[in-house]
């Protein structure tokens, strides 16, 4: 493989897209206990996939976009998929346990056989959405991908990085911002006219109703927008950049769920985070710096185990969910085992990086 001068990174986008990894856990984890979209108590960790495609947009954009007059799309598809597809590989290894051990039945308590879990391993690790009610939709609710609910991400992810190579790059920063500005209108559409049927963007992650639009506007709009981002990008000096845009990244993800009398403003607040409050974060993180080497490593660390962390903690939330449901409990009974899993996933992240992801990624990059 063709290498190329590595750029310096963002350090400090990378340490928020750990942020973020780690509230996507909280709200995986409150989940548990959430009878509906509107009674979860930390409710809106969905919209940290709006804030992953925008940064993804505006990396690959800093780093990819000079480069197209020595690089061809093959070389380019082969980077990304050297770099995501090893821990996509892993984690539907992890989700096929995580099934067995739970007993290989659906949400309903069906039965499942050991042939349909391999036929989900099959489309887990080749990235191909399960249909509802076929054999490899094992858990009976949907999901595209039932052993690792969070591969929809890396699905509607690769889908961007198809479209980046093949159009987006090739667009002028005028058809770039046109072309970003009629994603940013359907997408605001689709959370505040209710295309979700939940006035929420938690969509994407099924085939059934419409999801997939709704993955594909999310997907669309964010990505777009962080490549637009990365083209027009101008840094300003920002002091405490990184607690300032941890701090909104926090509040943003944990806020309640919106207007239980008027359910629009939910939908709205989703379409005023991902298309003003994130782009804003992304630029002041972009701007911000580390001034101390202690800092520096801190938020290298976070950076590092932002994309093992969040795809491989759902499995664990699966064996979480079932001991939960079948024991009644509530938070209150089951916050050690919650606190337990937010302490052990970065771990486990952590050694799934440095065991399993990096050798992977190393070897690939020789061939």
């Amino acid at each position: 493989m063709k290498n190329f001068t590595q750029k310096p990174h963002y350090i400090l986008l990378d340490a928020l897209r750990g942020v973020a990894a780690l509230m996507v856990i909280w709200y995986h984890i409150f989940e548990g206990f959430a009878t509906s979209p509107i009674d979860q108590k930390f409710n809106h960790g969905y919209l940290a996939v709006d804030f992953f495609f925008i940064l993804s947009g505006f990396v690959i954009g800093y780093a990819y976009d000079d480069r197209w007059n020595s690089m061809s799309v093959g070389a380019f598809l082969k980077r990304r998929l050297i770099r995501l597809h090893p821990m996509v590989i892993l984690a539907a290894a992890f989700g096929a346990a995580s099934f067995i051990i739970q007993g290989c039945v659906q949400w309903d308590g069906t039965s499942v056989q050991l042939w349909k879990v391999g036929v989900a391993f099959i489309l887990s690790i080749l990235l191909l959405p399960a249909i509802p009610g076929t054999a490899g939709e094992v858990r009976g609710n949907g999901e595209m991908f039932p052993l690792n609910g969070p591969s929809w991400s890396l699905f509607f992810e690769y889908i961007g990085n198809i479209l980046y190579a093949l159009f987006l790059r090739r667009l002028s920063t005028r058809w770039l911002k046109v072309w970003t500005a009629a994603c940013g209108l359907g997408y605001a559409a689709f959370a505040i006219f209710n295309g979700s049927g939940a006035y929420s963007m938690g969509v994407g992650w099924s085939l059934a109703d419409h999801n997939s639009t709704g993955g594909l506007l999310r997907l669309s709009f964010a990505f777009s927008a962080g490549l637009l981002l990365s083209r027009d990008f101008k840094p300003m000096k920002i002091r405490g950049a990184f607690p300032i845009c941890s701090i909104l990244v926090i509040a943003m993800l944990a806020m309640p769920y919106l207007g239980k009398e008027a359910n629009w403003v939910n939908g709205l607040y989703d379409a005023v985070c991902t298309i003003a409050v994130f782009p804003l974060i992304v630029y002041m993180g972009a701007s911000g710096s580390v001034q101390s080497k202690g800092a520096s490593k801190f938020c290298s660390l976070l950076g590092d185990i932002s994309y093992p962390l969040y795809i491989i903690h759902y499995p664990i939330m699966y064996l979480f969910y079932a001991w939960v449901w079948q024991n009644g409990y509530t938070f209150a009974q089951a916050w050690p085992a919650a606190a337990a899993i937010f302490a052990g996933a970065p771990l486990l992240a952590y050694a799934c990086l440095k065991l399993y992801d990096e050798p992977v990624r190393k070897w690939l990059n020789r061939l």
